[in-house]
C-alpha cells in the first residue's frame, strides 16, 4: 500500500528522481512516513524472511524439495525486488551500483550480452533503465504474490515438518488463546522497533 501511493508522485527519470522523494517526505501529506514505513518494511520483512530460513535450515525443511525449491525462487524473486527498488530514489547516483550488478547477467552463456542490454534499455544505463528498474519495482511483488501461493500449495501437500513429534490433534492445545496470543506478542515485538524508528528517527 505504501508502494502504491508513492508511485503516484514518484517520477522515473535520472534528474527528477531523487526531488521527486524529496517532494514526497516535505509536501504530501505524512510523505515522511508512508517513504519510512515502506523502506523499514522492507528491511523487517527480510529479517522476518531470514529467520523463517533459518527455522527451516534448523529443523530440515529443506527434505520437501518442491517447498524449499519454491522458497528459494521467491528469495531470489524478492532480492530482485529489493535491489530494483533500491536504485530508484537515486536516480543517476546508484547507477554505478545498477551498472556493476546487472553487468554480471553477461556471465550466463549465449544470453548473457542480450540480457544485460535488455536490462538496460540499450547500451548503456541511462533514463530506460530507471524507468524499466521501477516497472519491475511495481510488478515484482505480484509475481511474489503467486509464487506465495504455489509455496503454499506445496506445503499444504505434505503439511508442516514435525521434527520433536508433537502430536498434532488440535483439541489438546487449543489455538487461542495459546497460538494467538503467541503470534500477538511476535508481532507486538516486531512493531514496536519498526514504529519507533519511523517515529523518532524518520
Amino acid at each position: 500500500i505504501t508502494g502504491l501511493l508513492m508511485a503516484m508522485h514518484y517520477t522515473a527519470d535520472t534528474t527528477l528522481a531523487f526531488t521527486s522523494v524529496a517532494h514526497t517526505c516535505r509536501n504530501v501529506q505524512f510523505g515522511w512516513l508512508i517513504r519510512n514505513l515502506h523502506a523499514n518494511g522492507a528491511s523487517m520483512f527480510f529479517i522476518c524472511i531470514y529467520l523463517h530460513i533459518g527455522r527451516g535450515l534448523y529443523y530440515g525443511s529443506y527434505l520437501y524439495k518442491e517447498t524449499w525449491n519454491t522458497g528459494v525462487i521467491l528469495l531470489l524473486t524478492l532480492m530482485a525486488t529489493a535491489f530494483v527498488g533500491y536504485v530508484l530514489p537515486w536516480g543517476q547516483m546508484s547507477f554505478w551500483g545498477a551498472t556493476v550488478i546487472t553487468n554480471l547477467f553477461s556471465a550466463i552463456p549465449y544470453i548473457g550480452q542480450t540480457l544485460v542490454e535488455w536490462a538496460w534499455g540499450g547500451f548503456s544505463v541511462d533514463n530506460p533503465t530507471l524507468t524499466r528498474f521501477f516497472a519491475l519495482h511495481f510488478l515484482l511483488p505480484f509475481v511474489i504474490a503467486g509464487l506465495t501461493f504455489i509455496h503454499l500449495t506445496f506445503l499444504h501437500e505434505t503439511g508442516s515438518n514435525n521434527p520433536l513429534g508433537i502430536s498434532s490433534n488440535c483439541d489438546k492445545i487449543p489455538f487461542h488463546p495459546y497460538f494467538s496470543s503467541k503470534d500477538l506478542l511476535g508481532f507486538m515485538a516486531l512493531l514496536l522497533p519498526f514504529m519507533s524508528l519511523a517515529m523518532f528517527s524518520p
